[in-house]
């Protein structure tokens, strides 16, 4: 899709957190006064995508669309010829939106017309969003445990089902727009495991796995709530957030903030991460991207090695794996504690009370992300076209409106 596996992410979440305080990441990583540089810095890494944030609460004041804050970072990545997957909504919407309202779908698909047709008129590269960003987190924090506006206990999967079919409506809305868009939809890839003395819960750990997890995506591809509208179009790209604490013990307490204890690293019972987007790509028989995948301080390096080899894998047996995001790429503040900044990132700022006064680069990761130009060849490899006779044939990429296209070695497994 894009002109480097590699994608920079970067933090783009607005909101109110668990303390009704308000915070804006773009701001507060010094993106927002920094985005020329940052996208110079990307590809001078050769970086030449990334995901960025389109905040609706700026953008929608009323009902009426400001593009004020959007305008920059379209000109710079047009400037600095980056692409980019834009975010829609990621966690924070404008007060006066009410997200268990009937009027909730036809509002946010309103404003995806608009922001659509903004960014189509003034991109040269592709168009690709994502409408709703982490809808299965978004429901768990803010509709289960109150950790984010609308600040919400108990009604977990009433908000999926809302964000679900909202989603649904901005992708119509966004085709209307731009009928060439393509959609990345971006979720929590997570799994569990029962403990060790508890095997009378393996069952419960393969319902989450098999079913849970996958709820939002089934409902925008119409195998769960068809009702919603949901049809096998809407899926188009499927972009799993993956961390490493993603894996957990079925009944682990969450802390204050909402964050589960992860499985140790040297944890047999951990998946590789190979093994857990295989699965996703044959579940939908969809193009997959990892949309986010970080670690945190000295685990950077290795981490982005471990996920070097789990992408070389995949790409290696035609996996269709179309990219990995950095995400995020620069050093960032906690949502719920402004002053606690984690160290996550191929950038760290030299100041926490000016971080846009400049940065220092992680050097560990740095070399990790130069060791993947394997990767990157078989990124450009699949996707050059047909594979040449006499090799494994590789899956095909999927079609505009969404539609997978069999390979040849697919329709002979099925007969």
């Amino acid at each position: 899709m894009f002109r480097s596996f590699f994608l920079a992410g970067f933090e783009g979440s607005t909101g109110y957190n668990r303390h009704g305080e308000w915070f804006d990441q773009v701001v507060a990583t010094g993106h927002a006064h920094n985005v020329d540089a940052d996208y110079r810095d990307i590809a001078a890494h050769r970086l030449h995508a990334a995901r960025e944030s389109v905040r609706w609460p700026l953008v929608d004041q009323r009902g009426r669309h400001d593009f004020s804050s959007l305008a920059p970072f379209v000109e710079a990545a047009r400037r600095n010829r980056v692409d980019i997957i834009w975010d829609l909504f990621h966690y924070g919407f404008p007060r006066d939106v009410d997200l268990w309202s009937n009027g909730f779908p036809r509002r946010f698909a309103d404003y995806c017309y608009a922001v659509a047709r903004f960014i189509m008129a003034r991109s040269e590269g592709p168009c690709v969003f994502t409408p709703v960003n982490e809808p299965s987190f978004m429901a768990y924090a803010g509709g289960e445990k109150g950790l984010f506006a609308p600040h919400a206990t108990g009604r977990g999967w009433e908000l999926k089902v809302a964000l679900a079919r909202a989603a649904i409506a901005g992708i119509d809305a966004i085709r209307a727009a731009c009928p060439t868009a393509r959609f990345v939809n971006v979720d929590p890839l997570c799994r569990v495991v029962p403990p060790p003395d508890r095997p009378d819960l393996a069952a419960q750990a393969e319902d989450f796995n098999e079913r849970l997890v996958f709820q939002s995506w089934d409902m925008l591809c119409g195998r769960l709530l068809p009702e919603l509208g949901g049809s096998p179009a809407h899926l188009d790209i499927v972009g799993v957030n993956y961390y490493w604490t993603n894996q957990w013990e079925l009944t682990a307490t969450p802390d204050a903030a909402g964050i589960i204890p992860p499985l140790a690293a040297g944890d047999p019972r951990r998946a590789p991460l190979d093994a857990l987007v295989r699965a996703v790509c044959k579940r939908y028989r969809r193009e997959v991207m990892i949309t986010e995948t970080s670690h945190i301080g000295e685990n950077r390096g290795p981490w982005l090695h471990e996920v070097v080899r789990a992408s070389e894998a995949l790409l290696s047996e035609g996996a269709p794996l179309r990219g990995v995001c950095l995400y995020p790429i620069l050093g960032m503040p906690e949502w719920h504690a402004r002053d606690v900044w984690t160290p996550m990132g191929l950038w760290d700022p030299l100041s926490h009370d000016d971080p846009a006064a400049g940065r220092q680069v992680c050097e560990p990761m740095l070399a990790a992300l130069r060791s993947a130009a394997t990767v990157e060849a078989l990124h450009r490899r699949a996707l050059a076209g047909p594979a040449a006779p006499g090799e494994t044939p590789r899956w095909s990429r999927v079609t505009r409106r969404g539609a997978p296209v069999m390979s040849t070695m697919r329709a002979r497994r099925r007969g």
